[in-house]
C-alpha cells in the first residue's frame, strides 16, 4: 500500500499544469503588441546632411522624405511636390503634428523650399529637417 501511494505522489510531482504559465505569456504578448508605437517611415534610404544642433522629435510626426533624383515620398509613394499639400492637410485633419522632411544632401535648395512652402500651405505648424548628429 505504501509503495503504491509513493507511486502517485511522485506521478503527481512531476506532472506541472503549464496552462496558467501560457495565460500570463499571451496576456503579456497582447499588452506589448496594444501599446507599441508604431512609427511610419518614408521607404527610401536618404542621405541627410550632418548638423549640430539637432534635436529629437515625437513619434506621432508626418514624414517627407526627397531622393537625390527630386522625388517626394511618403509613406512609400511618389507624391511629388503637387502632392504635398493634400497629403499634409488631409493627415493635419484629426489632429495637429510636425511635419519632418527627411532631404538627401544633393537635393536642390528651391526643392526642399517649394516641399516646405507646400507643408506649411496645407496648415503644418512646425516643419523641420533631419539631420544626423
Amino acid at each position: 500500500m505504501r509503495a503504491n501511494l509513493k507511486n502517485r505522489l511522485e506521478q503527481q510531482q512531476q506532472n506541472i499544469d503549464l496552462s496558467p504559465l501560457l495565460d500570463v505569456v499571451f496576456i503579456l504578448l497582447i499588452f506589448f503588441i496594444v501599446t507599441t508605437v508604431f512609427v511610419k517611415e518614408t521607404g527610401v534610404e536618404v542621405d541627410k546632411p550632418q548638423a549640430i544642433s539637432t534635436a529629437k522629435l515625437e513619434r506621432n510626426i508626418i514624414m517627407l522624405a526627397i531622393t537625390n533624383q527630386g522625388e517626394v515620398i511618403y509613406d512609400g509613394s511618389n507624391i511629388g511636390v503637387a502632392g504635398v499639400r493634400n497629403t499634409v492637410a488631409h493627415l493635419l485633419k484629426n489632429r495637429a503634428q510636425p511635419v519632418v522632411i527627411q532631404a538627401d544632401k544633393l537635393v536642390p535648395t528651391e526643392l526642399l523650399v517649394q516641399v516646405l512652402d507646400e507643408s506649411k500651405l496645407a496648415g503644418a505648424a512646425s516643419v523641420s529637417i533631419a539631420t544626423i548628429p
